[in-house]
């Protein structure tokens, strides 16, 4: 998100936490937030109505209202006439906007539980189990597929086992992909879940699991590194030999055993 999108998101964010306190129905507040990006990312018509720059904040409100008012909760009506109010870069900078305001108003019920830590661990070992299964992954992910009967797959699999919320948006990521593979849903998830609580995700792969000690030392050594609290989420490859692959952004700490063999196979290669 770039330019005059940050600020606007900034202002929406400051908007968010009013509504959050201001004795909405959390539950309600993201079924609507989830129902009104649904029907902008509908109508690029609509799309260009609510961002455009070159219309009065008014025009667009009074837009919002029509549309959505006596439809949705009031609460979801002043945030979105708050986000069309702003000046966004592009179109999709407010439709994105809008599904991550949704997404928190979920993990604030998550946090408002003490299931924070929870969620975003279940909602990181689903995606790896989605991943490590490709008759799971291709059910999922399959563009030609009914996606009520995919949102419903993943409610029969998790029924029972995981958070309310890491099951409600286990089951959005495949509902609304908006154009992005599932893991990368699931990562935007986490990344917003790390936001709310300031710190950073490390992925680690390594071949055997590591122990509570080991995992305190290693969240220790990353948060001297990056100065921010870091939350692990460990990924059990025993293909990597020994060792341990850190990810944590765009970064990647690689001293894997495999990775060593590797390099060492180019340079005979070379």
């Amino acid at each position: 998100m770039h330019g005059s999108s940050r600020a606007a998101a900034a202002a929406g964010q400051r908007a968010f936490q009013s509504a959050l306190s201001s004795g909405a129905d959390w539950s309600t507040l993201a079924e609507d937030l989830f129902g009104i990006t649904a029907v902008i990312d509908s109508s690029a018509t609509l799309r260009r109505g609510l961002a455009d720059p070159s219309r009065d904040a008014d025009s667009k409100r009074q837009l919002v209202a029509r549309l959505f008012g006596g439809k949705v909760s009031q609460a979801a009506v002043d945030l979105l006439s708050e986000l069309v109010a702003q000046r966004w870069s592009t179109e999709r900078d407010l439709s994105d906007t809008v599904e991550s305001l949704a997404v928190e108003t979920v993990l604030a019920s998550a946090e408002a539980g003490g299931r924070s830590d929870q969620v975003e661990d279940e909602l990181f070992r689903f995606e790896r189990i989605v991943a490590g299964s490709p008759d799971l992954r291709e059910a999922l992910t399959d563009r030609n597929a009914d996606r009520q009967a995919q949102a419903d797959l993943v409610g029969r699999l998790l029924q029972g086992k995981v958070a309310t919320e890491t099951a409600r948006l286990a089951r959005q990521a495949v509902l609304a992909p908006r154009a992005r593979r599932f893991d990368r849903t699931f990562r935007d998830y986490l990344a917003l879940a790390a936001k709310r609580r300031e710190q950073l995700t490390a992925v680690v792969t390594a071949a055997v699991n590591l122990d509570e000690a080991q995992r305190s030392r290693l969240a220790s050594a990353l948060q001297r590194i990056y100065g921010k609290p870091i939350q692990l989420h460990l990924v059990i490859d025993e293909k990597v030999v020994g060792g341990i692959r850190v990810r944590i952004g765009d970064d990647v700490v690689d001293g894997t055993v495999l990775r060593k063999l590797e390099s060492a196979r180019r340079h005979i290669a070379g």
